[in-house]
């Protein structure tokens, strides 16, 4: 085994056959593990989600968005057993140690390259250990070795006013601000709310942003979302909400599926962050506590996110 770390892979490896990953990134909570990768391809790598999706028992769902690929996994180990072109690609553990977690990937041929010497020269990777080079008809093994981040989703609405703004794209805007700024913002994803509600300012929608943070960084990072809004806001009425982890419970659930197919009242908003012990913040007003909250529980289901609901 060899450990290597991204600039001594490229030095390494400086061959044709070789394509770094721009990022990877690695949540944790308990033994969940959320895996975030940027491919150096777009609609190609599909084949590779299918691969990994079908033959990794330690991966629970996974999706790709354009290059983005997201792996919702769990602590563990389970071999591979590869075949070419039906398993030929895959994780085979994951181990959280300390502040790094260490996922092993696995594949044959050119899945085996990008396994480790692919992944291990991308954005957010610290070291690999080689096991295996891979590349033609062998095997490729390694285990790449990432920092140990937490997911925040921050549910924000009521930034705008009838004559001005919009909220969709002053939330986008703040996080790409805070790209800037050193944070790994990583969605932006826009939930619909209920149509016929009397303040809404035209479209009715919220917005959840989604981040990878160190631990010691999650305080910050809020109070800098509510330092831009403070900055940028139109509204009166502007509000936040902060989910922490990789999972949505399903009273949250449930109360955003309240809000887009009726009215839903501050007090109601209040009483279900407490129940859930979500931060629900006023920014300059109350009003927006509810449409912040609503894109938390659906900020990983943009299907039913988008949805528009008529009056019951």
């Amino acid at each position: 085994m060899e450990i290597l770390k991204p600039n001594e892979l490229k030095e390494k490896f400086n061959d044709p056959w070789i394509a770094p990953y721009e990022k990877v990134l690695t949540m944790v909570d308990g033994n969940k593990v959320e895996i975030v990768e940027y491919h150096p391809c777009i609609s190609g790598s599909h084949w590779l989600l299918n691969q990994y999706r079908n033959n990794s028992k330690l991966i629970d769902s996974a999706y790709r968005d354009g290059n983005k690929h997201v792996y919702k996994c769990h602590v563990g180990c389970e071999p591979l057993d590869l075949k070419a072109s039906f398993n030929a690609a895959g994780i085979d553990e994951i181990d959280i140690n300390g502040d790094e977690v260490k996922v092993t990937h696995a594949g044959l041929a050119g899945a085996g390259v990008g396994a480790g010497m692919c992944r291990g020269m991308g954005e957010g990777v610290k070291y690999i250990e080689l096991i295996e080079t891979g590349g033609g008809s062998k095997v490729g093994k390694a285990t790449v070795v990432t920092p140990k981040l937490e997911k925040i989703v921050i549910g924000i609405d009521d930034t705008d006013t009838k004559d001005a703004g919009a909220t969709w794209t002053m939330a986008h805007n703040l996080g790409v601000e805070l790209s800037n700024q050193g944070f790994e913002y990583l969605d932006h994803i826009i939930v619909q709310l209920y149509p016929h509600n009397p303040h809404k300012t035209q479209n009715c929608v919220s917005i959840a942003l989604t981040f990878a943070v160190e631990s010691d960084k999650k305080e910050e990072l809020i109070n800098k979302v509510i330092e831009i809004l403070k900055r940028d806001t139109l509204s009166d009425k502007t509000a936040i909400a902060v989910l922490e982890g990789l999972t949505i419970p399903k009273k949250l659930r449930e109360y955003s599926i309240s809000a887009k197919t009726g009215m839903v009242d501050v007090e109601t908003a209040e009483k279900t962050a407490k129940e859930l012990n979500i931060d629900l913040i006023s920014v300059t007003g109350n009003q927006g506590k509810v449409g912040a909250l609503a894109a938390l529980g659906l900020y990983d289901d943009v299907e039913e996110a988008v949805k528009a609901y008529n009056e019951n």
